[in-house]
């Protein structure tokens, strides 16, 4: 054992020179989701996600293997008295691995138990639900967009990509490992489960039956949650049928999709922009006043609180919404 003190006096920091050490096994093909799966670990990946994962208390490092330009940019985010770091060369790191980590900079994480789906609706004010996103980074993406509007927490439906498979972890910036997460059984009578506890479920489908999705979130009553599917088919029709209701987002005419994770951050915008209060009075009004006529380019409703979509002056085809 080699104590660099120049780094972290209380820290037992150990020198690994040889790629088939022992003490770094856990390392050895992390690129592999089901091996690290396997071992009940989680790979975070980069010098950013490494510190969050070093701040989450619900969660346990196990250990850090590290470049010495890696461990002198973390500087004091490291635990001095509870975490093991490994400093190696970049080529034992390369070689441990099997791929290139730019960074320097990796930690294994103990993955934590399972989360009751049911005790994170219960308390949530709005959520997430995804059904088949196969894709890592979409998942990643997901979780960073949900966080950053004020999601709850996500819930996954089957054949969702891991959470806290490495590529997920790094592209949401380590949402994933912030934002409390949980697989929704039975499914999709879940769904059904969420509406009888009296949160509306907004499935989101680029459908043409489905309802322009600033009327339906303006107006939704009390908790929500948004529904969205795989990258290529949607949502399936058992899912859509368990759902509230199905929104759109209106897009240019011969565009018929987006990707999905910006399908989310789209109706969290919309959602997070409007309080409770103000969704009662949307839905008083709309009660009220009958939406007049108009072209797509036109006004819908009356007064201060009609919305308008206008066209781009530089004759985009993509159209603009302003309330």
């Amino acid at each position: 054992m080699c104590r660099h003190r120049q780094y972290h006096p209380r820290v037992a920091v150990v020198l690994v020179t040889d790629a088939d050490d022992p003490r770094i096994a856990d390392y050895r093909n992390v690129p592999d989701p089901a091996l690290v799966l396997e071992r009940r670990l989680f790979v975070a990946e980069g010098r950013q996600v490494v510190r969050r994962l070093l701040a989450a208390n619900r969660l346990v490092t196990r250990s850090v293997m590290v470049t010495a330009a890696a461990l002198d940019a973390l500087g004091n985010d490291v635990d001095r008295d509870a975490t093991s770091i490994f400093l190696v060369p970049q080529t034992v790191m390369d070689m441990v691995t099997g791929f290139n980590i730019h960074r320097g900079c990796l930690a294994l994480g103990e993955r934590p138990a399972p989360l009751d789906w049911r005790a994170l609706a219960r308390g949530a004010g709005r959520l997430a639900i995804l059904e088949r996103i196969a894709n890592a980074d979409n998942v990643g993406a997901i979780f960073r967009n949900a966080m950053a509007f004020g999601v709850d927490a996500v819930l996954l439906g089957p054949d969702c990509s891991d959470p806290l498979y490495r590529k997920a972890i790094r592209t949401s910036m380590a949402a994933t490992l912030a934002l409390p997460f949980a697989h929704i059984e039975p499914w999709p009578d879940g769904l059904r489960e969420l509406r009888n506890k009296g949160i509306t479920v907004i499935g989101l489908s680029p459908c043409a039956g489905a309802s322009p999705l600033r009327d339906v979130v303006t107006t939704a009553p009390g908790r929500i949650a948004i529904v969205v599917g795989h990258e290529g088919d949607g949502l399936t029709r058992e899912v859509m049928d368990a759902c509230d209701t199905v929104a759109r987002i209106p897009m240019a005419p011969g565009v018929d999709s987006l990707n999905v994770a910006t399908a989310v951050a789209i109706a969290l915008y919309e959602l997070a922009g409007l309080t409770e209060t103000e969704r009662t009075e949307r839905r008083a009004e709309r009660t009220e006043v009958p939406e007049a006529t108009g072209s797509q380019t036109g006004e819908r409703g009356s007064g201060d609180e009609r919305i308008k979509m206008i066209k781009d002056p530089r004759s985009s085809p993509f159209p603009r919404f302003s309330v």
